[in-house]
């Protein structure tokens, strides 16, 4: 059995599968359940996001966060890039929501002999060689920490799709490294506004230009914005969210240099 043959396996367990409640993420602000979906004896673990269990944001009043999730793996899709799973809208057993293919990562260890993920804390004197910095703080001892991120290329993808995305809450614990090599990003249920709202950890890139092959897709994702992608996300979001995504998209074809930070607050918090 090729590996194409059970993506697809598994993409039509996601889709159709009874989905079976293993437990709840209790740290996650929204409803969100751990679940396995499960059809003729095969099952695919997932995350699903009842709408019902949305709490509303003041600042996010049109749609609902689920269609945002959706939309926001829809662009990564047209980029080619893949980093967000697999995430669909369908029923389940709260009512219609988002699920999305659950990411197995594996334990990393870094350069301190300790765990370090992609983005992580450390003291300041023993951030890793050839890591960004991207924040000095206090943590609850009064120890000062280093927020960093490693200067990944996969890492640097996610950076731009939040550009692009509008991003405005990239945790660093919403940066997976998956078991397959790949990095993941999940909890994309408020992006794509039409406002300036972008809050990330990864500001490693801030100010240095977006290299040509990552431009490519950006050129190609553009094309497609001004095709049936456009219609698809219609379902999830507003025309006018649509227009700032192209607008969002012209700019950086236009200026191809990662954003600074500006003087509203860039970094979400928690951080984690």
């Amino acid at each position: 059995m090729t590996a194409d043959h059970v993506v697809d396996e598994e993409s039509e367990l996601l889709h159709t599968g009874e989905l079976s409640v293993l437990g709840r993420i209790v740290s996650a602000s929204n409803a969100t359940l751990v679940c396995e979906a499960t059809s003729n004896g095969q099952s695919v673990r997932c995350v699903y996001k009842p709408i019902r269990g949305e709490r509303p944001l003041w600042d996010f009043p049109d749609g609902t966060l689920a269609g945002r999730e959706v939309a926001s793996y829809l662009i990564s899709e047209a980029l080619g890039w893949g980093v967000i799973p697999e995430t669909i809208l369908r029923d389940g057993p709260y009512g219609p929501g988002m699920v999305q293919r659950w990411v197995e990562t594996p334990e990393p260890t870094g350069e301190l002999g300790e765990r370090m993920a992609l983005v992580d804390i450390c003291p300041p004197d023993q951030v890793p060689a050839g890591w960004f910095e991207v924040l000095l703080a206090y943590d609850g001892d009064g120890e000062q920490v280093a927020l960093v991120h490693a200067d990944d290329p996969r890492l640097q993808r996610m950076a731009v799709l939040d550009v692009l995305l509008n991003n405005a809450d990239r945790k660093g614990g919403h940066a997976l490294e998956g078991i397959d090599g790949s990095v993941y990003g999940v909890d994309h249920g408020i992006c794509l506004h039409s406002e300036d709202k972008l809050r990330t950890v990864l500001w490693g890139w801030a100010g240095q230009p977006v290299h040509g092959a990552l431009l490519v897709d950006v050129e190609a994702l553009a094309e497609r914005l001004r095709g049936p992608l456009a219609d698809q996300l219609h379902q999830h979001i507003t025309g006018d969210e649509i227009d700032a995504l192209v607008a969002r998209t012209d700019a950086m074809l236009a200026d191809p240099v990662m954003p600074l930070p500006g003087n509203h607050r860039p970094i979400p918090w928690p951080a984690f």
